[in-house]
């Protein structure tokens, strides 16, 4: 792995860790920019969210997240203008029906656009026993 190469995948890791804080601290400004209008959320359960559905659901409480972050390594591959980024997290949220918490597979596609990284596509898969 060249310098540059490794630089760049230390960007997309804080630009991952923003993105998460961004929900815990409720800025909603920060956690828009980071999300492409066109984002879309596939869920732990299954259903695909649109990205104004899932921001609005953040800052409405809807999905009140009191613990995201990552437990471990986040991994990324890089190819031009697209990163994958993949990691174990520790989530913790309050819903309607009451919290769900555990530990959940992860992984997050960007995009380069407008000379900044966006999230396109996100994924969540529960760990059993997690």
């Amino acid at each position: 792995m060249d310098i540059e190469r490794g630089g760049l995948e230390d960007s997309l890791r804080a630009v991952e860790h923003e993105r998460l804080a961004a929900f815990i601290s409720r800025d909603e400004a920060v956690a828009r920019s980071l999300h492409a209008p066109d984002y879309e959320l596939i869920t732990p359960g299954g259903r695909r969210i649109s990205g104004e559905e899932y921001i609005t659901g953040v800052f409405s409480g809807q999905f009140d997240y009191r613990v995201f972050e990552p437990d471990g390594e986040i991994r990324v591959r890089v190819h031009e203008t697209v990163a994958i980024l993949r990691y174990v997290a520790r989530i913790e949220m309050r819903l309607a029906d009451g919290v769900d918490a555990g530990r959940f597979w992860h992984t997050d596609v960007y995009e380069l656009r407008h000379g900044r990284w966006q999230a396109v596509w996100s994924q969540a898969t529960r760990i059993p026993g997690g």
